[in-house]
């Protein structure tokens, strides 16, 4: 498992030790206690019966042939496989290929995450006075994150069905990906709900424990399977055809299907027409942006634009999953600004502590500063989430100290945008690209490290990693005098197979010449990938860069291309629709 994030760079084990809750552990226990019991009392009873007859039939079915073959390439091959074998017994479901499996294993997911979700409910439902603010925030997280798998788990099994005819192979196999990439994300999430105390620590070992943990193996599995599955149909494909087949994420010049004719208007207009607007004053439709999200339309197929107009707003807001298609349009990053405060050491999850969090697919923003207040003492403290899909972020500040800005999950890109901060600032584990943007650290607490990255990829098959690509890696002016007494790096690997890629940026000499950072002695250190491609400025150099087995200086163009707009994030099937500028290649 992944390491637990540190509040700050220095000692890991600084802070006051809490007294255990051990009324709370036990009750959290015995409730997943219960889910597990359930899934394990079902097992035996199916095993119960005439085991020899069993054993004989698993030699000689094809569909038992098929499910081990499938499972064989994934990382938790037995949990694969014992938890469809019942499934591939009923004569009602046919198993054939190794998309069947991966139904299957999607379906059984399904009814854990669905189990995990009740446990919480009845948990958080029972009115335990042993939980603190912080904990029923955190499972109050857990259950939105849960929410999300199960809708995530329902496109994929969807999106199977319609396999591979629907549409270009390469483009199902990037959705899929991302899928079941922010379906693992989204547990992990939970976990990291519950580390930032002692207390804390004790109830995230009872989730790893349980089958908060069982659900991520599951997903990925089918992650795992469906890598397999699909990079063989493409490289079929190619044998097949003899010649070049378009790319997933290049564009063949037309707007996306999903795109109404009404939006297709609107982008190729110069002028972006507000459905509704914001002022403090009152001079709009309505004087807070929460207010103006929670009118908006759900799950609209259409472009909804909400104009900001100039103003300070001190609020926090979610644009949740059902409200797809938001625009937000201020009226320029110096004069639009949504600010909040809430932080870790005042009592929030570093997931709920964001000033603004966009979930709903297809969200854009422009022309505005989203912006935490609560300084480095605070510690984590998020300005901007984002778990959109097809997300996209234009001439935006985004303004804090340790954790600015979280990159949950999904695809996301920041063009002409300014991202500031100290510790872990830009994180998460979306697959995002930042490109043409201004990078830069701030000043902060003493004894602290700054670090740009903090990159949380758990699993070698997610499609997700951090590309900063194009962009100037800089210093705010408070730190720029006084940047020799806190050593700034490009990023530090809070996850096992932490991905990050900074390539045709130019780099002052504010990035120590190591150039990256250990999370936690020697984790992570082989598993991670980090490279560097054609970067200059005085701190662009490799020459005493880190020595690790994941780090690596990219010299191949092919290579790189790999981490561009075009292909790391599909961009050619969906930037267009944007309206704002974006480059898919080097």
């Amino acid at each position: 498992m992944s390491r637990i994030k540190h509040f700050f760079t220095g000692n890991p084990n600084s802070g006051q030790k809490i007294t255990k809750k051990k009324l709370y552990i036990a009750l959290f226990t015995s409730i997943l206690l219960i889910a597990m019991i359930i899934g394990i009392v079902a097992g035996v009873k199916s095993k119960q019966t005439s085991n020899s007859d069993h054993i004989s039939a698993i030699k000689i079915s094809p569909a038992h042939a098929i499910a081990r073959t499938s499972c064989s390439n994934t990382l938790y091959p037995e949990l694969c496989y014992s938890a469809i074998a019942d499934s591939l017994n009923d004569d009602n479901k046919k198993v054939n290929s190794t998309k069947d499996v991966i139904v299957l294993s999607l379906n059984v997911t399904v009814s854990a995450v669905r189990r995990n979700y009740a446990a919480i409910q009845k948990l958080l439902g029972g009115g335990n006075r042993n939980l603190t603010a912080r904990e029923k925030t955190a499972l109050h997280d857990c259950l939105e994150t849960l929410d999300e798998t199960l809708d995530e788990l329902h496109t994929a099994v969807k999106d199977l069905e319609e396999y591979p005819l629907k549409k270009a192979i390469k483009d199902h196999a990037d959705d899929l990906k991302t899928l079941l990439s922010s379906a693992i994300t989204n547990q992990e999430t939970c976990f990291d709900g519950f580390s930032h105390s002692d207390t804390d620590k004790h109830v995230r070992e009872v989730l790893i424990g349980g089958q908060v943990l069982r659900v991520e193996r599951l997903c990925s599995n089918s992650l795992a399977m469906i890598t397999n599955m699909t990079d063989t149909d493409i490289a079929n494909e190619q044998k097949l055809s003899g010649g070049r087949k378009l790319r997933a994420g290049e564009s063949n010049g037309a707007w996306p299907e999903w795109l109404s004719a009404g939006d297709r208007r609107l982008l190729q207009s110069s002028t972006v027409r507000p459905d509704v607007v914001v002022a403090a004053d009152g001079s709009g439709n309505f004087r807070t942006v929460a207010a103006a999200v929670a009118a908006a339309p759900e799950r609209s197929s259409r472009r909804y634009v909400i104009r900001i107009k100039a103003g300070v707003y001190r609020e926090n807001v979610e644009v949740s999953k059902r409200k797809t298609n938001i625009m937000f349009m201020g009226d320029g990053r110096s004069n639009t600004i949504i600010t909040g405060s809430r932080n870790v050491q005042d009592g929030s999850t570093t997931f709920n502590s964001a000033t603004v969090a966009a979930v709903g697919e297809r969200f854009l923003a422009r022309d505005i500063t989203f912006q935490n207040t609560a300084g480095p003492s605070k510690h984590q403290a998020v300005a901007l989430r984002v778990g959109s899909d097809l997300s996209a972020f234009y001439r935006c500040d985004i303004l804090a100290y340790q954790d600015s800005l979280y990159v949950h999950s999904n695809r996301q890109y920041f063009v002409q945008c300014l991202i500031a901060g100290t510790v872990d600032f830009i994180f998460g584990n979306a697959a995002v690209v930042l490109q043409d943007c201004d990078i830069h650290a701030r000043r902060p607490n003493s004894g602290q490290r700054n670090m740009l990255t903090a990159q949380g990829r758990t699993d070698p098959n997610q499609n997700t990693g951090i590309v900063i690509q194009k962009c100037r890696i800089g210093a705010t002016s408070d730190l720029r005098p006084v940047q020799g007494n806190f050593p700034t790096y490009l990023g530090r690997p809070w996850k096992e197979y932490s991905r990050t890629v900074v390539m045709q940026s130019s780099i002052t000499d504010v990035i120590n010449p190591a150039g990256w950072f250990e999370w936690n002695g020697n984790f992570a250190l082989n598993t991670l990938f980090y490279g560097e491609y054609q970067n200059t400025g005085a701190g662009a150099g490799t020459s005493r860069r880190v020595t690790w087995r994941g780090f690596r200086v990219i010299r191949s163009a092919t290579e790189a291309q790999s981490f561009t707009p075009g292909q790391f994030i599909a961009g050619g099937s969906w930037l267009s629709s944007t309206g704002f500028p974006f480059s898919l290649g080097l």
